[in-house]
């Protein structure tokens, strides 16, 4: 556990540095295309070409190298014959960035990223009836709008977890409820708050809107008109006067909750149960507005090099046996409901796997583009977020 954290809390600072040196802006779309690219969708799946690609988040492609017991890596090899190298990222607009290059087979992109490379023309649909295992994977992480267009599937569901609201119950004795207590002026936590250090976190506050200021008619905490952006941009703003921190390197928020520095924020399930292990006071709940969550997605380069492996690799990843491992070593619930068959006593009850009406009060990741659910061509894109966090953080 401790060499898994310190790897992807060094993942994330490197990660950190190149997307404050290359910027969001120029890895986002201007605007929504009239259509996706036409791009062909493979319909049979050959011999493994011997060599596979990946792009992924730290944790998701083990080979024994961070712990010889954490290895779903060499059996895939044994079995297809495909090795696998693996480029690990540690943002969003990062894999973006290596997708566009072409040297890679596929990625394991979460919601904020997907889009932007299915537009851009950067992965291709996904044949599901070549992924026998998908079958299993939970209905509601299908067909969505972060990782299919008009039916279409563009990947494999990977893991998935809600952001959830973590406090110290040591220094607010009594339970928050909502949100408010990081984004309101009163908060008994006021100078003890920690947000997440990203663009994507504009949707937080677009949520708690959502629930507090119905005016606005915000619906889709991802499709926010100019008066919706701005609202929850202002928000953020008057926010930043009571954070104490903001956190992307999940050491960070580990050390800072113990020492007591941090009282309330933004976090994942993983954090806070690393955070527990080690002594610190922590809860977690999803408030009353619900929550933003992530959920990952394998999905295929449209000019993979190796595709028969990519879908093979698609297929493993997402069985019962190898799902259990990725979710336990990583911290996520398992796209394959199936794994719980394979984990530890408890955990799926931890991350609620199966437990529907708890998702559904989770708002995952999409890509910010122009085109709104309303028909309309008046939303702000991801490249005006990037612009507005800039702002926020000041």
């Amino acid at each position: 556990m401790k060499r898994r954290w310190l790897r992807l809390a060094a993942v994330s600072a490197v990660a950190l540095t190149l997307a404050a040196c290359g910027g969001g802006g120029g890895t986002t779309p201007s605007g929504k295309p009239a259509a996706v690219p036409s791009i062909p969708m493979k319909q049979s799946i050959g011999k493994g070409e011997g060599q596979l690609n990946l792009i992924a988040w730290a944790g998701y492609v083990e080979s024994g190298q961070d712990d010889p017991k954490v290895d779903w890596v060499h059996p895939f090899t044994q079995q297809t014959g495909c090795h696998v190298n693996v480029k690990v990222a540690g943002t969003s607009d990062e894999m973006v960035t290596l997708m566009r290059t072409g040297q890679y087979d596929g990625v394991s992109a979460s919601g904020d990223a997907s889009l932007r490379l299915i537009y851009g023309g950067i992965v291709a649909p996904v044949n599901t009836k070549l992924v026998p295992n998908y079958a299993d994977v939970a209905p509601y992480l299908k067909d969505a709008a972060w990782n299919s267009v008009n039916g279409q599937m563009y990947g494999i569901p990977h893991g998935y977890g809600a952001n959830v609201l973590m406090w110290r119950s040591d220094k607010l004795p009594s339970a928050p409820d909502s949100w408010s207590v990081v984004f309101e002026k009163n908060s008994p936590a006021t100078g003890h708050i920690t947000a997440y250090d990203s663009p994507i976190y504009i949707a937080d506050a677009a949520l708690y809107l959502k629930a507090h200021n119905p005016s606005l008619g915000i619906t889709n905490p991802y499709e926010l008109t100019q008066k919706q952006f701005d609202a929850s941009v202002n928000l953020l703003k008057q926010q930043n006067a009571m954070v104490h921190d903001y956190w992307s390197n999940y050491l960070n928020e580990v050390h800072a909750f113990k020492a007591g520095d941090d009282w309330a924020g933004t976090s994942w399930q993983v954090i806070a149960n690393t955070a527990q292990s080690e002594g610190a006071p922590v809860k977690t709940i999803v408030p009353s507005e619900g929550s933003t969550g992530w959920s990952d997605t394998w999905m295929i380069a449209s000019h993979a090099q190796h595709p028969n492996c990519m879908y093979k690799w698609m297929n493993w990843i997402a069985s019962p046996q190898v799902q259990a491992q990725v979710a336990q070593w990583f911290g996520e619930a398992p796209a394959n409901p199936k794994a719980c068959a394979y984990t530890e006593k408890g955990f799926c009850q931890t991350y609620h796997v199966k437990d529907y009406a708890y998702y559904k009060r989770v708002a995952f990741w999409a890509t910010p583009i122009p085109s709104c659910g309303n028909g309309q061509n008046n939303c702000v894109d991801y490249s005006k977020w990037t612009q507005a966090w800039t702002d926020i953080k000041g």
